[in-house]
């Protein structure tokens, strides 16, 4: 292979992308070119599942829709990425430095700096690694060389059961059959409610419903289908409470990733995952059987504020009303108090964090803007019932 000038290609491509870019012999670091400054490189979270890929071209998807392309040319190793189509939004980013370790201190300059990467296709993505591989190489690669590894790919989340999933969506086309509607009123009423307990029973049992013929392609059969079915949540998550601005944002993640898969099991877990997903952000703002609008309201800014000190002040302002008014308000509402409420959402979050994260008790209250080790386990203990040690040994797997 000819002398490559790795810093003039490196450059070139952030520039003809705006995603940073790094090139790597073996295992050590060549050269690196960042759009713009970031704080510790989100490679760290999954440098060994993209390491691991070894075609001439390839990418990898995180849980978080972030895609990284991956060129392996001879000893030669460039990785491009992450980017996405959607850019989540600032709490998902924070909660991304906490698990990439940023020090709190330096986590605004990492979301900016993430807010600040471009924002390109998977597609688009692919054929820049193409033509690259190419001039590198000389070896022609089309998209369709390119396998879509979508069920070898990570699974999103570990709760997603193929048995259970299986019994949900019935793919099959059938000009003949359509959604009953009754069902679908019933799963759209468990989204809008956040009824995850109830969610999960009916999709235990639930019966097979079979989609209305939406394309002549097996394929793309099963890609309408799920874009209908997300259509149908994402408005009844925004009912149910949900911000709309949120709704739509994780709807789109959503169908930029079936787009990408191609197995007939991926695309049902994928499914089962978004109906699920939709339902507990619901869940989280809907405390209460019957939630006052203010109470929806103070619940979204808080899920949207949760690794921040959340000042009285500064939400009163959001929602237009002296502190001493919102404080009465929201207490004559709902029965508790902001600080309650608050602590009580920062609890439940360090309880998930708690469970299927590595991080200690100290770097969790620290991410949820606690001023210390010992306020955070004073409150946690008050709200949980148990000190945060005490809960993750109870909850080990």
């Amino acid at each position: 292979m000819k002398q490559i000038d790795h810093a003039y290609l490196c450059r070139a491509l952030v520039h003809l992308s705006g995603v940073p870019t790094r090139i790597y012999e073996g295992e050590t670091l060549l050269e690196s070119v960042f759009p713009a400054p970031l704080p510790r490189d989100p490679l760290a979270l999954c440098r060994a599942e993209v390491f691991s890929i070894r075609e001439p071209v390839g990418y990898y998807m995180t849980s978080r829709f972030y895609c990284y392309g991956i060129i392996n040319a001879g000893e030669m190793k460039i990785v491009i990425g992450p980017t996405a189509q959607i850019t989540p939004g600032a709490q998902t980013l924070r909660e991304l430095a906490f698990q990439a370790d940023v020090p709190k201190e330096e986590t605004d300059a990492f979301v900016d700096g993430m807010k600040h990467i471009g924002r390109i296709s998977l597609e688009t993505l692919l054929m820049m690694l193409c033509t690259t591989n190419y001039l590198l190489t000389g070896e022609k690669l089309e998209l369709e060389d390119i396998a879509i590894r979508g069920a070898q790919q990570e699974a999103i989340k570990a709760r997603v059961e193929r048995r259970r999933t299986a019994k949900v969506y019935e793919t099959e086309a059938a000009p003949e059959s359509h959604h009953a509607l009754q069902l679908e009123e019933t799963l759209m009423d468990m989204v809008r409610r956040g009824d995850t307990a109830a969610l999960r029973q009916w999709f235990a049992a639930a019966p097979p419903v079979r989609a209305g013929l939406l394309a002549a392609d097996q394929l793309r059969q099963l890609r309408n289908t799920f874009i209908v079915t997300a259509t149908l949540t994402t408005r009844a998550a925004i009912r149910g409470g949900l911000d709309a601005e949120e709704a739509l944002s994780l709807s789109d993640a959503f169908i930029q990733r079936v787009e990408q898969l191609s197995e007939h099991s991926a695309i049902l877990n994928l499914q089962y995952n978004m109906v699920l997903e939709f339902t507990e952000q619901v869940e989280k703002v809907r405390r209460g059987k019957s939630p006052t609008k203010l109470a929806v309201d103070v619940a979204n800014y808080v899920q949207r504020h949760l690794s921040e000190p959340i000042r009285t002040e500064a939400m009163a302002r959001e929602f237009y009303l002296t502190r001493t008014h919102f404080s009465a308000k929201f207490k004559k509402e709902t029965g508790m108090t902001l600080t309650d409420f608050i602590l009580n959402e920062k609890t439940e979050e360090a309880k998930r964090l708690l469970r299927y994260s590595d991080k200690s008790a100290a770097a969790i209250g620290a991410y949820l803007g606690f001023s210390s080790h010992g306020h955070f386990a004073k409150v946690f203990k008050k709200y949980a019932g148990m000190t945060p040690n005490e809960y993750r040994e109870r909850h080990l797997n």
